[in-house]
């Protein structure tokens, strides 16, 4: 994919830069998830120079999400245990609605939203556990520019992001990866580090279902060759234990309790542990600076706190830091955001040994940097559907 992320459609210019037609009439590019392939959307090599740039831009500051410290992951609705309305859905695993707006500056210069629907039962139905679009929308006017399947989207950075840890704070010679939960996220993570970290030739797999486990090893030989040992371990250790890199990305809904746990003892030297889930590991390491602390946005889990709660709760690694922060025992200067490390106004990796843990909460501005450069593509290939908002607005 060959796609500047400042590339503009045809059209007639606005305040913001973005390019959209001219006159009273609204159009917009709707692409479906066919569409986004074909414009791109899988390319794994762009997508972590996206996410790149899109820290780099947090780190500048140009951007906004929202919440109270416009900082927020996103609003969502969740549903109750029980309810007098036959037709309202319960609680259940992961059932949710969610709306994660943001604007992101630089060559993007574009607002937008994800909005999603999500419900582990969805896999019954041969659905994905999660149903995502994504709105784009001129941030000057608020004009729709594109509506897009974004499942794949979302799937891509999400897993482009741990490829910037491993980027930046990753080992050169990394070759083990150590993989706890075999799902759709650690697929993808595992292609990205492979793209950063080319040599690896390992990689050992924890997960819970035969069937999970078998498509996980089947998806590393087929698409992998050079990874010439894929081992089914029965344990967290075991994935843990030697490995270069780590990915855990499970669905645990149960509380603190269920947490995947890493021990101390478990993590080699020089290794790059990141966390895009619910996970949690020994304390002592991170008060005494054995494990460096790396966030994607030590905001956000400030926001989370405030609006969900604390780790007990909220289990994404770095809410468990802003509680430690909180009640004194670690200094808000040990936790680092990524978009620091990229920029060069905070250290990254020192040594061969340092031991970096990678807190990933995923944000809106993320969905709007690569949703923005796929569109883009779309729209110079000719790929999508465009559809008229109106001609004329009937009430202006």
């Amino acid at each position: 994919m060959v796609c500047a992320a400042g590339e503009k459609v045809e059209g007639e210019k606005v305040e913001s830069g973005e390019k959209v037609d001219s006159g009273e009439k609204v159009e917009f590019l709707f692409l479906s998830e066919p569409d986004v392939i074909k414009a791109g959307c899988t390319d794994m090599s762009a997508c972590i120079d996206v996410m790149e740039d899109t820290f780099r831009l947090l780190s500048l500051g140009d951007y906004r999400m929202s919440g109270r410290n416009e900082n927020s992951h996103g609003s969502m609705i969740e549903f109750p245990e029980s309810s007098p309305f036959p037709n309202m859905p319960l609680s259940s695993a992961d059932r949710r609605y969610m709306a994660m707006p943001a604007y992101l500056g630089g060559s993007y210069n574009m607002a937008g939203v994800k909005w999603y629907g999500s419900n582990i039962d969805n896999r019954k139905r041969g659905l994905p556990r999660s149903i995502l679009t994504l709105m784009l929308n001129e941030p000057v006017t608020g004009a729709p520019v594109a509506l897009m399947s974004a499942n794949l989207i979302s799937s891509y950075r999400t897993a482009a992001v741990p490829a910037v840890g491993a980027r930046h704070l990753a080992r050169r010679d990394a070759h083990v990866v150590g993989i706890v939960g075999p799902g759709v996220m650690n697929k993808t993570t595992l292609r990205s580090f492979i793209h950063e970290r080319p040599e690896i030739d390992t990689v050992r797999v924890k997960g819970r279902g035969a069937r999970s486990l078998a498509s996980y090893v089947d998806y590393v030989r087929t698409n992998f060759p050079q990874v010439t040992t894929v081992e089914v371990v029965d344990s967290i250790e075991e994935a843990v234990r030697g490995a270069d890199l780590v990915s855990v990305a499970t669905n645990e809904n149960g509380g603190i309790e269920t947490y995947p746990y890493l021990r101390r003892e478990w993590v080699k030297p020089g290794a790059l542990v990141c966390m895009p889930s619910d996970a949690n590991g020994d304390e002592e390491p991170f008060i005494d600076g054995t494990w460096k602390m790396v966030c994607d946005n030590y905001l956000m889990y400030e926001d989370w706190r405030d609006q969900i709660g604390h780790f007990d709760v909220c289990g994404t690694l770095g809410n468990k830091w802003v509680d430690m922060v909180d009640e004194g025992r670690l200094d808000r200067s040990q936790v680092v955001d990524l978009g620091d490390i990229v920029r060069g106004t905070a250290p990254g990796r020192e040594s061969d040994d340092d031991i970096f843990w990678f807190s990933i909460g995923g944000m809106p501005v993320e969905d709007i940097s690569w949703g923005t450069v796929v569109y883009r593509r779309a729209a110079e290939l000719g790929i999508g559907t465009k559809l008229k908002l109106w001609d004329a607005p009937a009430l202006a």
